[in-house]
Formats: structure tokens, sequence, C-alpha cells
């Protein structure tokens, strides 16, 4: 799950932290850009509890480079569309199951039987358009796959197979989009793929480290940007 700021006028499916009226929350202009991490260290400031913070020290950024991983968090960001990251956090167990340990192969052959299924389980997101999209997105990720071998090599010729290695210091200056999620938004949605808008898809390269957005101030911009990652 990616945490790109949203800003006025971003779409519907941005991704977060979401703004939450000023009576329940403080805004975030009012947030701290970094948070304490532990001794003499740092992380990015919107990662404010136990659950987020452990996502974020340890898998976001992380260039990741399987085709089950990368479907996962294909299916998380469409899921989380219009809801918090914390919320698709708690319910990730429940979607691991319910979406058969994020297996594409087992997801595409789901039907009318498991979108009832899935419609009925209380764990995850039940919205049937997003249950049916994730459906739809499974079988055209094996579409992909076959004709490039991974999924993982046709999502990082986008970024010629090497992280965007950003160095903001202010959660402000993180964008919601920028070109490269431009191109693959299109070029996923002429293939077939849906809640796959461009927010939603920097989002995902934030979480899978196609872009490292952690801020340079956070104890996690440097580890991660000499990670090897996940393959």
């Amino acid at each position: 799950m990616g945490f790109t700021l949203i800003h006025a006028g971003d779409p519907p499916g941005s991704s977060l932290p979401r703004r939450q009226p000023a009576s329940s929350a403080v805004m975030p202009e009012q947030r701290p850009d970094l948070l304490p991490a532990g001794r003499n260290r740092q992380r990015c400031g919107w990662a404010r509890n136990e659950l987020a913070a452990a996502y974020h020290d340890a898998e976001w950024g992380v260039p990741l480079r399987t085709d089950r991983g990368i479907f996962e968090f294909l299916i998380l960001e469409g899921m989380q569309a219009g809801l918090s990251c914390d919320c698709i956090l708690r319910k990730r167990p429940a979607f691991r199951a319910a979406f058969r340990n994020f297996d594409p192969e087992r997801v595409a052959r789901f039907s009318a039987r498991d979108v009832k299924r899935l419609l009925a389980d209380a764990g995850i997101v039940r919205n049937r358009l997003k249950v049916e999209s994730a459906i739809a997105n499974a079988r055209a990720f094996l579409q992909v796959r076959e004709e490039h071998g991974t999924f993982s090599r046709y999502a990082w010729d986008f970024v010629s197979g090497k992280p965007i290695v950003n160095r903001w210091t202010r959660i402000r200056q993180v964008p919601a989009t920028n070109d490269v999620s431009d191109a693959w938004s299109k070029d996923l949605r002429a293939r077939g793929f849906r809640f796959v808008g461009s927010t939603i898809i920097y989002a995902h390269m934030q979480a899978t480290g196609m872009v490292n957005d952690h801020l340079v101030g956070c104890f996690r911009h440097r580890q991660v940007k000499l990670s090897k990652g996940i393959a």
C-alpha cells in the first residue's frame, strides 16, 4: 500500500493518508514529517501506529520482483481505493486467505460462487466492483506474464529495471503520480486491468520499491536504496 499524500483535485482512488475532518484529526499540514523510530533514528511521519510502522520498516519501498508479491499489491491497492491504508493493513491476513495467498492462477479461476463467497466475507472489503475487478485483473495478469515471461519483467521495464530514488525532505513534496505511473496506468487499462488509475499505480510503485519515496531523514531511505530487494 502506498502513502502518496492526497492533493486537491486528486481522484477518489488516491492513496494514503486520507484527510479527515478537522474535528476528528490533525490536518496533514500539522503532522510531523518524521517521527522517532528508536535511538538516534526517525521514520516517515505517515507511519503513526504500530501496524503502519511495521509495514514501513519492513516492506514499504523494498524492491519487489516476485510475481506473486507484485500481484498481491495490485489487488490490495485496488481494494484500498477510497479507503485508508490502515484499514487494508488490518484486513491483509483475511485478504490473503480469501484470495488463496494471492496466487494469480487460482484467483483467475474464481467463479460466480467465489464472488458470492468473497462478498459474504466480513474480513475483506465487500465491494462487488472491486472483487470482480480483482478476478479480471488476475486473468489479465496471466496474459501479461505469458507475453513477457514474468509480470515482474514487464513492470520493471517501465523504470528501466532500476528504482527511481527521490530525495524528498517533506511529506508534502511527495507526488501523487509521475510520468511513469501515467504511462503504466494507460498500458494496464489497455490490457483490460481495472482500478489501475495513475494514483493507484504510483502507490503500487512506492509499495514495491519501483520508486523510493522515503524521506531522506528517514532511516529506511538509505537502507532501501542499498537493498538488493526481493526476487
